[in-house]
């Protein structure tokens, strides 16, 4: 088994945790109203505006540096979602939650100074964006109407998904991490992981008042 079949193996479960959120589970339902929705790009802005602030640091690390890739990153199209669900004036709209707080600091924490940590964040982020990004993507252009404003942050022009998440498994497959690095590494995927879903448990929270987050 190469590293990235081990890697997705090992984080079947963290997947399943996601999926059956409270937040999740209505968003896909088609259970939220457009602020509900809109709560969402305003935490992942947070999130991504630090991750890609780390891609310009990590970008000429012979590891991490092929990792980084421009059509990949999420902050220009999560700031035209919040304008037009927003306006102009979305920047002094949005503020980051408590959760959303405690994953920027382990971002900032790591991923500017350890490789194989901005990699198992962005492993954790981008590679969800291409898969499971792309059902919540299904399901709120069903439930607001939306073709492409308002729901950029899940499109990826010029990325092909299929071959583009080959080459990321190949990348991964041929880093050169020995084996105290590579636990390192999917301890800091499974951290990812939890850092997520908490931040997505505290939107749960935040607008489905009195349900389960």
């Amino acid at each position: 088994m190469g590293f990235a079949a081990e890697l997705r193996e090992r984080t079947r479960p963290d997947h399943r945790v996601a999926q059956h959120l409270g937040y999740f589970d209505a968003l896909l339902g088609g259970q939220l109203d457009r602020g509900g929705y809109a709560a969402l790009p305003e935490q992942l802005f947070f999130v991504y505006q630090t991750l890609e602030e780390a891609a310009e640091v990590m970008r000429t690390d012979p590891v991490a540096g092929p990792f980084v890739d421009d059509a990949l990153h999420r902050v220009p199209a999560l700031a035209a979602d919040l304008e037009f669900l927003h306006g102009p004036d979305w920047a002094a709209r949005i503020t980051p939650g408590a959760a959303t707080l405690e994953y920027q600091a382990r971002l900032r924490e790591i991923a500017f100074t350890w490789p194989a940590g901005y990699v198992a964040h962005h492993y954790t982020r981008y590679l969800g964006d291409l898969s499971g990004g792309q059902v919540m993507l299904r399901a709120v252009q069903r439930s607001f109407g939306l073709a492409e404003d308002g729901v950029r942050f899940f499109l990826f022009p010029g990325i092909e998904a299929r071959a583009f998440k080959e080459h990321y498994r190949n990348l991964l497959d041929e880093v050169p991490w020995d084996e105290v690095e590579r636990q390192r590494f999917l301890d800091e995927v499974a951290l990812a992981y939890r850092l997520n879903t908490a931040m997505l448990a505290e939107l749960g929270r935040t607008v489905l008042p009195g349900a389960a987050a």
